[in-house]
């Protein structure tokens, strides 16, 4: 069940924050051409090569923004190339500043795996009935995602204890193993 975009960060005070999904954070330069390392708030960075709809968000508003390449992908960040940031000062002037995509232009995620965007928010009930809360943030903790309620409870995403997830329903049905809800 692991969302293949990650949690999105918040784009400020901007009105079309709510269309738009955060992809990376832009770190720091790398070399003198231009390239600059990122901070991934997604799975899979191949995708910044197919977005068409994507922004680099700064200081000064949101601009279009292409990707041209992305390379040296190790532990939740990569090197990636944008058009028009050509020298070590233009990736300086970068530096901060977010790389987003509106909701509409992403992908399907492949069956079985969700948005972050899609999950928070859920309603959470149990097999028995029960509420629980809403997702209120997604932990990452390596092995499986943790979902975090709004009443506290973490709900370890594994096929054992989610069974089911409605987003028409806006609803996460779970089998709580003994001692979760505690």
């Amino acid at each position: 069940m692991e969302p293949t975009w990650r949690r999105q960060r918040s784009n400020g005070p901007d009105d079309q924050a709510l269309d738009y999904i955060d992809l990376a954070v832009i770190v720091k330069p790398h070399g003198l051409d231009g390239e600059v390392w990122v901070d991934l708030d997604t799975d899979f960075p191949e995708r910044l090569l197919e977005l068409r709809d994507l922004q680099i968000v700064g200081p000064g508003g949101a601009r279009a923004a292409t990707v041209e390449y992305v390379k040296g992908i190790t532990g939740g960040r990569c090197i990636v190339k944008l058009e028009g940031v050509d020298d070590r000062d233009a990736a300086e002037g970068v530096r901060g500043q977010v790389l987003r995509t509106s909701r509409e232009t992403l992908p399907p995620p492949p069956d079985g795996t969700y948005y972050d965007f899609q999950i928070i928010g859920l309603r959470v009930v149990t097999t028995d009935g029960r509420a629980v809360g809403r997702i209120a943030d997604i932990l990452r903790t390596g092995a499986n995602d943790v979902y975090e309620t709004d009443t506290g409870v973490l709900i370890p995403a594994i096929e054992a204890i989610i069974k089911e997830i409605d987003l028409e329903q806006e609803q996460m049905l779970i089998e709580p193993m003994e001692g979760l809800l505690d």
